[in-house]
Parts: structure tokens; sequence; C-alpha cells
């Protein structure tokens, strides 16, 4: 399962959406999660996830190997739908139990809350799928700039983005591959009571950390052999430009929101 969470990897393709600058994909990626909160219709939400189906052509990924990415993540939007569901009011009331009940209100909500959830880990998806980490570093580092002036720690910020970006997909196959040691020791994850399945989860956690720690020491160890001392005064050896095409896709944007608007008042 962890192998197929795509979060923090990236999937090399010569796409439009790739050569962006990665200040407009993170700027725009933001934006558009934005914009997701004032759609109100079915109308507005199957135009924004037809916008998105054709982002994710646009990037030359399959989509069956992006959709096995985000299916882990399906079940957490499942179950924060039926807590809307059961807790919503208003409306014609299906099904009323105690404090539990499903109304007109609460499934409407609750298809909407899926919808949203599930335009926003597609678009970050592609976000992290088609910009190396150290680029979204770059970019958050760009953008923070003007923050220095208050003192803000913007190299240490990007530093600290660029380091887990990096390592979210190594901890997710070092847990795979300690589940797989587990499973031929004899240990079941999938069975059983809830204690026992957190039971079965602490062989896990307890390797996961010492690994992580030991990474975190030889990766200080590697940083200070090399002379590093902060990211103020260093040249930089990826420089970020600004196209044409970042402008067009800016413009895109721009078309979306004005297109969203107006469903929103007329629908």
């Amino acid at each position: 399962m962890f192998s197929k969470v795509l979060f923090g990897r990236y999937v090399p393709t010569n796409s439009f959406i790739h050569r962006l600058d990665p200040r407009a994909k993170l700027v725009l990626s933001f934006y558009f999660i934005v914009i997701i909160f004032f759609a109100n219709s079915w109308l507005a939400y199957a135009f924004l996830g037809l916008f998105t189906l054709v982002v994710i052509l646009s990037t030359k990924v399959k989509l069956g190997f992006f959709w096995d990415g985000i299916k882990p993540l399906i079940w957490i939007i499942l179950f924060t739908v039926i807590l809307q569901m059961l807790f919503s009011n208003g409306g014609h009331i299906y099904w009323h139990w105690g404090i539990f009940s499903i109304t007109q209100f609460g499934l409407i909500n609750g298809g909407y809350i899926f919808c949203r959830f599930l335009l926003i880990i597609c678009m970050s998806t592609v976000l992290t799928l088609t910009t190396p980490p150290l680029l979204i570093a770059d970019a958050v580092e760009s953008l923070m700039k003007p923050l220095i002036k208050i003192k803000v720690p913007v190299y240490e910020i990007a530093l600290m983005l660029s380091i887990a970006l990096r390592f979210v997909p190594t901890l997710l196959d070092e847990t795979q591959k300690i589940m797989n040691a587990q499973r031929a020791r004899g240990v079941d994850f999938s069975t059983g009571s809830i204690w026992k399945r957190i039971k079965s989860v602490i062989p896990i956690l307890i390797p996961l950390f010492i690994s992580a720690f030991n990474r975190a020491d030889e990766l200080a160890t590697a940083m200070e052999a090399r002379g590093y001392r902060g990211g103020e005064g260093r040249s930089k050896f990826r420089i970020l430009q600004w196209h044409g095409k970042d402008t067009a896709a800016c413009l895109v944007m721009v078309v979306v929101t004005i297109v969203l608007v107006g469903v929103r008042l007329y629908s």
C-alpha cells in the first residue's frame, strides 16, 4: 500500500505542466485549493472536476497509476463524509437513531466534502508528481524572500521543507520493508481486535523511528562535513525563471475563476 502513495514522489515526463516554473505551480495549486471552497453546486464541482482531469491528463502520467496513488486516502475521505452525513441537520430526514441522523442536507454536504477532498488531493498530487522536491523548496524560498526583512528564517524553512519532501517516500518504503519483515515472522496486521492491531503496530514504529533518527544524524553529519552554514549568501545552481507559459497558466486560472463565479451566481 505504501509503495503506491505518490506524495513526495517525482515522475519525470516532458509535459507542459512539468515545464512550468515551480513558483507558478505552487501559487496556482494553493489558489485552486482556495477557490474550491467557493463552489456551491454540483455543476460547479463538475466543472472543477473536469478542469482537474484535464490537468492530470496534461501531466502525461498514466491515469491508472495516478488513481492507485491516491486510492489509500479515499478511506480517510469516506470516514469524514460519513461523520458529516450523520451529524448534519436540515431538510428531509431519511433515517434517525439517537444522536445520529441522515438528512437531505447531510447527504448534500457529504457529497460536497467528498468532492472537495478529492480535488484537493488530486491537485496536490499533481504538484508533487510534476515538480522535484528541491524545486519546490526553491520556490518556497523565492516566494518567502520578502519575509527576510522581518527576521523570518526563510532559508531554514526551505531546507526543512526540502528534506521533508525528499524523505517522505523513503520513510514509506522503509515502513513497507519493516511490515514485510514482520509478516515473514508471523505478524498479522489485518485480523484481530482493535487492541491487537494497535499492539501489532509497535514492532513497526520502533525500528522506523530508529531508522529515521539514524538518517537524520547521517544527514546532519554529511551537511556539516560539506561546510553548510545556512543559505544566506550562497549561490544557486538552479535559477528560477518566469516564462510566457507561466503567465498563460495564470490566465487560464483567471478564466477558471470567472467561470466558477458565473456558475455560482446563476446556479
